[in-house]
């Protein structure tokens, strides 16, 4: 039996057992156990493929815009985004390239959209009626 090493928790899903890589043949009592965190540490730096980051490297790095990981996690398009809460296509584009910031208010705006878009959808609707 070809088992899957795993370093994720293990769930049991439609009387299947699942983990990061989805099914488990098997038993629990025939997996071989996860991966030690000294275990997954050996193996990433033994991957030739994907050497650690530099410092250099780390330091040019940029965090994801907030506006995009709220935008992505809602599955929306730039435009999708930009008409549904009323933000300008061209501001929206500034912030996820990085070209500006969004103020205090625009960014305690995008928080409430994350965590309410729908609400927030519907104020919009309601006042262009």
């Amino acid at each position: 039996m070809n088992k899957i090493r795993t370093t994720g928790k293990r769930i049991l899903k439609d009387d299947v057992w699942h983990d990061d890589n989805g099914p488990i043949a098997g038993y629990p009592d025939r997996w071989e156990p996860p991966m030690s965190d000294a275990e997954i540490e050996a193996a990433a730096l033994s991957d030739p493929d994907n050497p650690p980051l530099t410092a250099d490297q780390l330091s040019n790095m940029r965090r994801v815009a907030l506006s995009k990981r709220i935008r992505q996690k809602l599955g929306l398009s730039r435009e999708q985004f930009s008409q549904s809460f009323r933000i300008p296509l061209n501001t929206l584009s500034d912030w996820e390239r990085h070209h500006s910031e969004p103020d205090t208010a625009m960014r305690a705006y995008l928080q409430v959209i994350e965590q309410e878009p729908e609400l927030v959808q519907r104020a919009l609707a309601s006042q262009a009626a």
